[in-house]
């Protein structure tokens, strides 16, 4: 399965650079880039729970295409966010859902680095998004 675009840019990039420290500012770079979602749409509907850090992710479209949006409070959470929007954005829910983030993640070094609690809190946004997905699919 072919990743987008813009998920393949961030991959790419993240390809040349060795030194952890510089992918961490890469990632915090993403999600400064990231658009704020507006304050009616930090609902509890949208926050993703199991994160230390305060997460909201928006989904938009239906089973042929889904988009996300998100924030976090936490910069290396909302750089992982936008990641995460960039891997999943633009793709049809069967895809989203067969699409499993944690290996891609795994397969780029991206989370060897983090904390266990940023580790479990990308696995909570996964599962949320994965899940809101194989719910549309059905």
């Amino acid at each position: 399965m072919t990743h987008p675009q813009a998920f393949q840019d961030i991959a790419e990039n993240l390809s040349f650079l060795e030194d952890w420290e510089d992918r961490y500012r890469y990632i915090i770079e993403l999600g400064q880039a990231l658009p704020p979602l507006a304050e009616h749409e930090k609902t509890p509907a949208n926050k993703v729970h199991g994160c230390v850090s305060q997460v909201w992710l928006v989904s938009e479209g239906d089973a042929a295409r889904l988009s996300y949006r998100g924030e976090s409070d936490a910069m290396i959470v909302r750089g992982l966010v936008a990641v995460l929007v960039a891997l999943y954005s633009g793709r049809p829910a069967r895809d989203i859902a067969a699409t499993d983030a944690i290996a891609v993640f795994d397969e780029l070094g991206l989370r060897e680095h983090l904390t266990t609690q940023r580790s479990n809190g990308l696995v909570a946004m996964v599962n949320r998004i994965r899940s809101e997905a194989r719910a549309l699919a059905a």
